[in-house]
């Protein structure tokens, strides 16, 4: 944000300011638009990051806002088309992940195949936001002692087996993987600067954090072409029938800023 002021020749505050109306704007328009959703195959995935200061170093923080911390970022993506239809930012306790689930499950018009990790918020949340319409699995990761040398480090420890769990449902065992949310994980590292690790551009307060994440996904799902499906997610999935450009998202930001200084 400050290299963009610099570039511009404006005020910080300035592109701060555009910074949050487009957040707002970029989250209330998907909101609305991601509804009746006909995925049949649902991936879904948590990544970590942190507000303010790390757990550990916030007892120790000058001034650390409420909500300073872990912060973690639940996402959901539909293995099909790419398309990112839902995502809660939170912690990472059962309540966070039923009102998570529960929002998904409203933006979808028949019934899924869902995956996740062996993350025991899962089973409560798809069993209360879904009840047995749904065909359900975890892949259950098996990993094995950190050596001495990468203990403190960010390299997990090493993964020595997976098995495939049935749920709920009939799901098809050879569709049940988490392999794109997690490759949906390195997306937003390497496109939200917030999230990068070992740097000073994390997050300061959480609100900001999750309009980065609304900004983000505005352009992942509208405006970047898969390279795999070599158009964007939100036309694989049928929510728009042309690729959008940043100026129709700008549009759109404009519009909504509109709307809410007549209304």
């Amino acid at each position: 944000m400050r290299a963009t002021a610099r570039i511009a020749d404006v005020a910080f505050n300035t592109v701060d300011k555009l910074f949050i109306e487009a957040g707002h704007a970029c989250a209330t328009y998907q909101d609305k638009t991601l509804r009746d959703l006909r995925c049949k195959h649902l991936q879904l995935d948590e990544i970590w990051s942190f507000v303010y200061a790390k757990q550990k170093n916030v007892p120790t923080a000058k001034s650390a806002p409420k909500d300073a911390g872990d912060v973690w970022t639940w996402v959901a993506i539909d293995a099909d088309s790419k398309l990112v239809p839902s995502w809660r930012i939170g912690d990472r306790t059962s309540e966070t992940g039923l009102a998570f689930v529960d929002d998904l499950a409203m933006r979808l018009a028949n019934r899924v195949q869902i995956t996740s990790d062996g993350h025991r918020a899962y089973l409560e949340a798809i069993e209360g936001a879904f009840g047995g319409d749904v065909d359900y699995a975890q892949l259950v990761k098996v990993y094995g002692a950190s050596p001495e040398s990468m203990k403190g480090r960010y390299s997990p420890a090493e993964c020595t087996g997976a098995h495939k769990e049935r749920i709920e449902g009939n799901p098809d065992m050879k569709h049940v993987s988490t392999s794109i949310a997690e490759r949906q994980n390195l997306t937003m590292r390497m496109s939200i600067r917030r999230f990068t690790r070992l740097t000073n551009a994390f997050s300061k307060k959480i609100e900001k954090h999750a309009l980065s994440v609304a900004l983000h996904y505005m352009h992942y799902n509208f405006a970047r072409i898969h390279k795999t499906l070599r158009i964007s997610p939100a036309m694989a999935a049928g929510v728009t029938d042309k690729l959008w450009s940043v100026a129709d998202i700008v549009a759109m930001i404009d519009d909504s800023y509109n709307r809410n200084r007549a209304g």
